[in-house]
C-alpha cells in the first residue's frame, strides 16, 4: 500500500478515490456510528469538502482506497464556513462543546484534521499502524509544504495513543467528551508537523548495519495495538 495527496484541483489524478473515501467515509461514520451527517445511499460529504481542503489516502495494491483524512488550514474560509472547531465554538456546529478549547485558534501555521477513517476490512496490528502512518505522512507532507507547522485534530482518544507509537509528540489539548451520537470519548489534540518516517528509515538502515557487523539491533519502541473507534 502507498499513500497520495491531492487537492480538489487533483481530483482527475487519482481517478475515482476521493469518491471511494467518501464511500468509506459513510460505511463508517454513518452506517457503524450512526452520525447524523449529509450523506447519500453511498457516500458521506459536507460543508468541508471544499476547495480549501487538502487529502491524505492510502491505496492499496488492488487500487482500492484503505483510508484517509482530511485537513484544512485553521485560517480557511469558505462563504461563512470556517474550520470544523472553530465552527463549533462559534455554535454553527450541533453535538461538539462549544467550549473545548478557550481560544480560536486562526493561523496558516496549525491545521485541523478531520474524517480519519481507517477501513474495518483492514485487519492486524502492524497493518492498521502502517496505514495510519502513511496517512500522517500524507498530511505532514502537505503542511509542511504550505509552511504549517502543526496539526491539530478533534478525535477520538485511541488516535493520542497510536500518534504517540508511531513517534509523534501528541498532546492533548482539551479534557476528553463523550459523543452523544456513539458514546466514545473525544478530545482535541495536536502534534508537530514533522517528518518522523525519516528517522524511521535511519533506524532501519542503522539495524542493516549492525547485523551486518555482528552487531544487535537498535532498540526501538514495539508498536502498541492500534483499535479504530467501533460501534
Amino acid at each position: 500500500m502507498h499513500h497520495v495527496t491531492f487537492g480538489l484541483s487533483q481530483l482527475h489524478v487519482h481517478g475515482t478515490a476521493f469518491y471511494d473515501y467518501l464511500a468509506l467515509r459513510k460505511r463508517f461514520f454513518v452506517d457503524m456510528l450512526g452520525w447524523t451527517i449529509p450523506h447519500d445511499d453511498t457516500v458521506e460529504m459536507d460543508q468541508y469538502d471544499n476547495p480549501r481542503a487538502r487529502y491524505s489516502l492510502v491505496i492499496g495494491d488492488e487500487g482500492q482506497v484503505l483510508a484517509g483524512a482530511r485537513a484544512l488550514p485553521t485560517n480557511a474560509e469558505w462563504g461563512a464556513t470556517t474550520y470544523m472547531l472553530r465552527d463549533a465554538q462559534s455554535g454553527r456546529i450541533g453535538g461538539i462543546p462549544s467550549d473545548l478549547i478557550d481560544q480560536q485558534i486562526v493561523t496558516g501555521g496549525m491545521w485541523e484534521c478531520t474524517r480519519l477513517v481507517i477501513s474495518p476490512e483492514l485487519k492486524g496490528m502492524k497493518s492498521r499502524i502502517d496505514c495510519l502512518g502513511l496517512i500522517c505522512q500524507g498530511l505532514v507532507e502537505m503542511a509542511m509544504e504550505e509552511g504549517a507547522t502543526e496539526l491539530m485534530s478533534l478525535s477520538n482518544l485511541w488516535l493520542l495513543r497510536a500518534l504517540k507509537t508511531l513517534g509523534y509528540d501528541a498532546e492533548l489539548m482539551s479534557q476528553p467528551y463523550v459523543n452523544s451520537e456513539d458514546g466514545h470519548k473525544y478530545a482535541v489534540m495536536k502534534m508537530t508537523a514533522e517528518p518522523v518516517w525519516e528517522m524511521t528509515r535511519a533506524a532501519t538502515k542503522a539495524d542493516v548495519a549492525a547485523q551486518k557487523f555482528g552487531a544487535g539491533p537498535t532498540r526501538r519502541m514495539e508498536p502498541a495495538l492500534l483499535h479504530g473507534p467501533s460501534k
